[in-house]
């Protein structure tokens, strides 16, 4: 662990993380070959439990027009992460996920595989997020981005969103995003990645770049966040046949994007 801590501090990487040098990915994804030492964080959601020692349940309480609930949040003990939006009473509970103060880095590959939540009336994401957003107005080097690596709305059916928002959420708030046809992205698993680097965004959906941008760059450590959200954007949840769930079967850092292989 010495040696690998080392080598990142070494190349100037910013990494917070106590278990960030683990072990290789023990269930390669259908569109990566993982180079080992390009694989500075993961987590395959083996086991009964959300692994506390990486992520924090975020946002706990009233959201928009949902309630996130530590209890929508669990492993099914076949390798996934599942986040359910279920209706209790009048309200609707769902759940989110971050790896604030536990992992946040600047710079690499990110990639999750997952299987898409089919109701409308909430959407799934997995974004980036900076401690510091809009503290400096103009300056996203310093302050960093809302990154939405994909945001999914099943009334949009195969078409995923990617989003950036930089420059806090009030007077200045600014975005820019793209809506990525993607064809049988509302079936079975699927990958999306997001390689960042000093200079530019680029976006990929299995295995596909789907969206480049130099706009809003940050250069700041973020943290991951996995989440399910109720609110009006996504279609009235009134509508929709609960509960329904997002899976999650990865997610991984690299230093660098690897190898893209064969579906």
């Amino acid at each position: 662990m010495r040696r690998i801590s080392a080598l990142l501090l070494t190349l100037g990487f910013v990494t917070v993380s106590i278990g960030a040098a683990e072990a290789p990915a023990k269930k390669p994804g259908p569109t990566t070959r993982p180079a080992d030492e390009n694989l500075v964080w993961h987590d395959e959601f083996d086991g009964e439990k959300l692994d506390l020692k990486k992520w924090s349940y975020r946002g706990l309480g009233p959201r928009k027009d949902g309630v996130n609930v530590k209890e929508a949040v669990r492993l099914d003990g076949k390798g996934h992460l599942v986040i359910t939006t279920t209706k209790v009473g009048e309200k609707y509970h769902t759940g989110m996920i971050g790896t604030q103060g536990k992992f946040e880095r600047a710079f690499g590959y990110y990639e999750c595989r997952f299987r898409l939540q089919r109701q409308v009336g909430h959407w799934s994401a997995f974004w980036l997020q900076s401690p510091k957003l809009g503290k400096v107005i103009g300056d996203t080097k310093l302050s960093g981005t809302e990154i939405d690596i994909f945001e999914y709305l099943a009334r949009k059916g195969d078409k995923v969103q990617h989003t950036l928002h930089w420059d806090g959420y009030g007077k200045d708030h600014k975005s820019a995003g793209k809506l990525v046809d993607a064809k049988g992205l509302s079936k079975g698993w699927h990958t999306i990645g997001l390689d960042w680097t000093a200079d530019a965004y680029v976006f990929y959906v299995d295995g596909k770049a789907t969206w480049r941008t130099d706009k809003a760059v940050s250069g700041t450590p973020q943290y991951i966040i996995l989440s399910l959200e109720v609110g009006k954007w996504a279609g009235e949840i009134s509508k929709a046949k609960l509960p329904d769930s997002a899976e999650f079967d990865y997610v991984r850092v690299y230093k660098k994007r690897p190898v893209t292989g064969k579906k």
